[in-house]
Parts: structure tokens; sequence; C-alpha cells
């Protein structure tokens, strides 16, 4: 029988002010430990839409950039009222973490990654995604190749890129998660790939609500997922419509993510050839 790990992972709630649940669990979304307060039908259903949400990773590494190994080092997903943070807690196990919107988000961070380093040799190696993953998001040389016209670029992406160092990439979707346009060099038959990715993050995302409070109609922002070497982010662009984006690992993402808010009413709020707004 799996060894309940539940007694450890309460040194997060216990130490950390503001941190509401933590949960480990394995690869294939089975709950190995659960802080009090959760239901044991909520910890199921959030452990397998964690598992769901880091394996579909793989489909978005790609977006990022070019690497031989790609190592995922973790995915936020924000609310109105509150975070999930999700790390490798080693070979085929996870560790989540839900806190307030106010928590110290270094803090939590400091926790979570001094809980792995104690949970032994078992939990020890983040995974990686297999080289052979990526084309499923495109090689850096497709991004490039890609054709989708001039009426499939979306200039102001291209602004909110070239304002910030080490930004790669954007793609408006819409609600029915089609790409309405994209940044200059990103065909759509990419846009298209990458599109479903998205959505399919954005659904195991909301399904971890109640891991942060349970609300019945959760007010999801954003996803971010960091790999070694790079950033995704999914982020509402209001009305059903979402903003997907990449940039480099050294990139300021603080800046990166407030320069694409900033975008997001023009976005959709002027039409392109039919309707970017609102859905």
């Amino acid at each position: 029988m799996t060894t309940d790990l539940s007694w450890m992972v309460k040194d997060i709630v216990d130490n950390v002010p503001r941190a509401r649940h933590a949960v480990v669990l394995s690869a294939d979304g089975l709950p190995r430990g659960a802080t009090d307060g959760l239901s044991e039908r909520d910890v199921r259903a959030v452990s397998a839409a964690m598992a769901g949400m880091q394996s579909l990773s793989r489909a978005a590494a790609g977006f990022a950039g070019p690497a031989d190994v790609v190592r995922w080092n973790q995915t936020i997903v924000e609310f109105e009222h509150g975070w999930i943070f999700l790390i490798a807690a080693g070979d085929g196990a996870y560790l989540a973490a839900a806190a307030e919107p106010d928590v110290d988000i270094e803090q939590i961070s400091y926790r979570m990654n001094r809980l792995v380093a104690r949970l032994g040799d078992s939990l020890t190696s983040a995974p990686r995604v297999n080289p052979g993953d990526l084309h499923q998001a495109g090689t850096d040389r497709e991004l490039h190749d890609g054709t989708g016209g001039p009426a499939f670029v979306i200039p102001e992406l291209d602004k909110a890129i070239a304002e910030v160092p080490g930004a790669r990439h954007a793609v408006l979707l819409g609600i029915n998660g089609l790409p309405r346009g994209a940044s200059s060099g990103m065909g759509k038959d990419l846009a298209d790939r990458i599109a479903a990715a998205m959505m399919g993050l954005h659904a195991y995302s909301r399904a971890t609500s109640p891991f942060t409070g349970g609300l019945e109609d959760p007010r999801w922002r954003q996803t971010v997922i960091e790999f070694q070497h790079g950033w995704v982010f999914l982020i509402s662009a209001g009305d059903g419509a979402y903003l997907a984006a990449a940039a480099e690992h050294d990139c300021d993402i603080e800046e990166f993510t407030t320069r694409l808010q900033d975008v997001v009413p023009v976005l959709t709020g002027t039409p392109r050839g039919g309707t970017v707004g609102h859905a």
C-alpha cells in the first residue's frame, strides 16, 4: 500500500500564512496525501486535474522555445480568490499547494521546495519531457516557417513582444478555442495546435478551483508554466477569449504579463477581418 504523506504536507499550511491546502499526487493523478479540510472526492478530483494539467505541458513546451531536453519546473494558476502552485516532487510525483490571493509567493515556494527535499530519494528527480514530444507544439523552425497570411497577424501583439526583451510569441484565442490571430512568424496550422493544448490547460485549471476555496463560479485569471528554457502563459482576455504567449526564461515575466494585460482591451474591442472582440 502506498505510504500516506498527509502528515508531511501539513508543514505547508502550518508554516505559511494564508496557505489553504496541500496535496501530494502521482503522475497518473492518484493522491498520496493531503491536508485536512478537503473532502476525499475533492482530493481525487483535484489530483486528477493537476496530473492532466502537467501532462499538457508536453504540448506547450515547444511554444516556449527549442531545447534538447525540456525540464518542466512549475505551473501556477491564478484565480480571483486564490492561487495554486504545482511543482515536481520527484520522478512521477507532484506537490500542489493552494493559497489565498495575498499569500507570500516566495515563502510558499520556499516551503514547497523544502518539503520536496524532505520527501526522500524516491521523490527527488524533476520530470523530463521527451524531446520527441516537442513536435506537438512546433519547433523553433516551424514557428518561423508557418504561414497564415497578413490578415492573421495582429500588429498589437507584435508591438507588445517587441517592447519586452525575451518575449517570443502570442496567440489570441476565441471562445470556441480557435485562433483569431497571432504575432508575426506563427502560421495558422501551428496556432491551431497550440490552441488545442491551451484550451485543455484552461479546462484543467478551472477544474482545480475547489482546491482554492470551492467557489461554484471560479474567476480564473491566468495559468503560467515555467520550463527550464522558457515560459508559457495563458491569460483571460474577457468574455471567453484567451491570450496565449511564450517567452525565454530570462524574460521579465511581470513586465511581459502586464504588457499583455494592457493590450487585451485593444484586441477584444477592435474588429479584424470579422470581429476580434467579445465572444
